[in-house]
């Protein structure tokens, strides 16, 4: 099977040829052809396996082929009206995928670009108001930027939920409502995950009409090619026998996962007294920080990335070696798109999980999640000390049982949430807002004093309540105090 055979352009496998593809993958094989027949789809499949390609290929035929129904002006008068629009739930997976729309595109005549927060406003109202054919966006941004007026979503042709299991695992359906009420109700959607939920079948039911379903691997399986492995370790010692296995087997690229932003921090700066070359990424990083430590690990200006489960879904680094959890995520699904960094393209990968006795409840969940054991190894002199005993993950808060193994994955991501309202970043590391009550308006996302009020942000309304409908349209909201006043964290 060929690019071609799929009935993708010249232009299409021209650029595909020049990334280095001649063969499409399992997943690009059974979705480029659904999604050129114009239908819905819900698509799963590892992560590492092609997935982006298997919708922006098409995605890209059909507007190189199809003229938009819209003219070449927007009914708001743009240069051209938003053809495609494609919701992530994090910042580095919205610039990967649209470094791919670039990179396969580039023989083509479109234009695209990403909307998220940690850089400037203006820069990106002024590009929407000159007009773009495709749009990837975090959904908080994007509201934004529908709340002023910045962009007209009514002309949208193809609608993308990216990584829509995480979207819910983040707490963003609200958010993906009020996207879907400024959206036409004629459109083709198309969701695609790395896990394939009991929720996210449940929301493809309600979002999709008459989808076609792909599959290519077991629901929550991992990559085959990935060697994985547990080592046994005190609770203390993990740093120690983290900097012993790289100076001693010379890793040069190393990305290790933290379950929170301050543990990354920490890690880090040890690594470097260490003599290690680290730097840390996660969700309170300005999106140049972010963006300089990714480059610099990929062009190898660092030795080791810490980062949090902000970066799971949007590292994407050729033949990455190998994946450390130093932390185990709390939320099992996280396992699975945290080794899926490596592996990638049908490389091999190595995925390492140090765990101490107060993880073992997390152990036992992933495993039962992938349906195998993993592999447990000590290292002598790093043994844990049989007379250790578990003590709680998360710090008891009032009117709560301190836990160190979660009965559920949804009460795993409630305990590491940031309460409702309070407009601080999560604990997954990603700055977003919450629902409010009815009647506050929501701007632009720019930071303001204390207690200041917005105007604008229409579109933003209360984040429950609201009726789930395919293709938007009327939706009810619950009443609450009007003239209620809210801080803002930093923009996304």
């Amino acid at each position: 099977m060929s690019f071609q055979s799929l009935g993708l352009s010249d232009a299409l496998v021209r650029a595909v040829a020049e990334h280095g593809y001649t063969t499409p993958t399992p997943i690009q094989t059974q979705a480029i052809p659904a999604v050129l027949a114009g239908g819905d789809l819900l698509a799963g499949a590892q992560t590492g396996t092609g997935k982006t390609a298997g919708f922006v290929l098409p995605m890209l035929q059909r507007l190189s082929t199809e003229p938009s129904p819209h003219g070449a002006r927007g009914q708001r008068g743009a240069r051209r009206p938003v053809r495609v629009l494609v919701v992530t739930p994090t910042r580095e997976l919205a610039a990967q995928v649209e470094a791919s729309i670039r990179t396969y595109g580039k023989h083509l005549k479109h234009s695209s670009m990403t909307l998220f927060g940690g850089v400037g406003f203006g820069p990106q109202a002024a590009q929407l108001k000159r007009g773009v054919d495709i749009i990837v966006a975090t959904p908080g941004r994007l509201l934004d930027h529908a709340g002023e007026r910045n962009v007209d979503l009514s002309t949208v042709e193809i609608l993308v939920l990216d990584e829509a299991d995480r979207m819910l695992d983040m707490g963003f359906l609200p958010d993906i409502r009020r996207v879907l009420a400024l959206l036409p109700a004629k459109r083709q959607n198309l969701l695609f995950s790395a896990t394939f939920s009991d929720e996210i079948k449940a929301l493809a039911e309600r979002l999709l009409d008459r989808p076609r379903t792909i599959e290519v691997a077991p629901r929550n399986s991992t990559v085959e090619l990935i060697s994985q492995k547990v080592i046994s370790v005190g609770r203390d010692r993990k740093r120690e026998l983290l900097s012993w296995m790289i100076g001693t087997h010379r890793w040069n690229q190393v990305l290790v996962f933290t379950r929170t932003k301050h543990g990354a921090d920490k890690l880090a700066q040890a690594l470097e007294r260490d003599g290690i070359r680290a730097q840390a990424i996660h969700g309170n990083k300005s999106q140049g920080a972010r963006t300089r430590a990714l480059a610099d690990f990929k062009k190898g200006g660092v030795d080791v990335l810490v980062a949090t489960d902000i970066a799971a879904r949007g590292i994407d680094i050729a033949e990455l070696p190998r994946v450390v959890n130093y932390d185990l995520p709390n939320v099992p699904e996280d396992y699975v798109h945290r080794i899926g960094r490596t592996g990638r393209a049908g490389a091999d990968g190595e995925a390492i999980s140090l765990v101490c006795v107060d993880e073992h409840g997390f152990l036992r969940d992933i495993e039962r999640l992938i349906r195998r054991a993993i592999p447990r190894e000590t290292i002598a002199g790093f043994e844990p000390d049989p007379a250790e005993r578990a003590q709680p993950v998360f710090k008891q808060q009032r009117g709560q049982r301190a836990v160190s193994g979660p009965p559920s994955s949804r009460a795993r991501a409630r305990q590491t949430a940031a309460p409702r309202g309070s407009g601080h970043a999560d604990a997954r590391g990603h700055d977003r807002r919450h629902a409010q009550p009815h009647g506050v308006s929501r701007g632009h996302g720019q930071p303001q004093a204390h207690g200041a009020h917005r105007a604008g942000g229409q579109g933003r309304g209360a984040g429950h309540g609201h009726a789930f409908a395919r293709g938007g349209g009327t939706h009810a909201t619950t009443s609450a105090p009007h003239g209620s006043r809210r801080t803002h964290a930093k923009p996304r």
